[in-house]
């Protein structure tokens, strides 16, 4: 069985995320992904909309999804491939090369990003219509 993994925030759910799931599940068997917590969110500096838990359970509904993970921190990456016996890393190329430390675990690929569309613009759309 051949195991992908990938890694967001996915908030505001949106044709984006949809897409680099499906394209990420085409590549193998079994897709993982590790989904940042709130805590992480706020070391990072970002805020999601919608909680963890309420995240999670999205993504959970998602039929190109097979498990969710908790993504505490910068550093569990290479503990993650381990552990989930990963075959693949996928993310979006706006991380192209902050990954290929991983290479020596498991294949990297960086997939282009949805054109236009992203959670950032979401909220500065919605808080233009305030």
């Amino acid at each position: 069985m051949k195991k992908i993994i990938t890694y967001g925030t996915f908030d505001l759910l949106h044709v984006g995320h949809i897409n680099i799931l499906k394209r990420a599940k085409e590549m193998g068997d079994y897709l993982v992904v590790g989904l940042s917590t709130d805590s992480f969110n706020s070391l990072k500096h970002k805020e999601a909309y919608h909680s963890y838990e309420d995240r999670k359970l999205i993504l959970e509904a998602i039929k190109y999804v097979d498990e969710v993970i908790p993504e505490n921190s910068w550093d569990q990456k290479r503990d993650d491939v381990k552990n989930h016996n990963i075959d693949t890393f996928v993310m979006g190329h706006d991380w192209e090369g902050e990954f290929d430390f991983l290479n020596d675990l498991c294949e990297v690929v960086y997939l282009p990003r949805t054109e236009g569309v992203s959670t950032t613009k979401i909220k500065k759309d919605l808080n233009q219509n305030d």
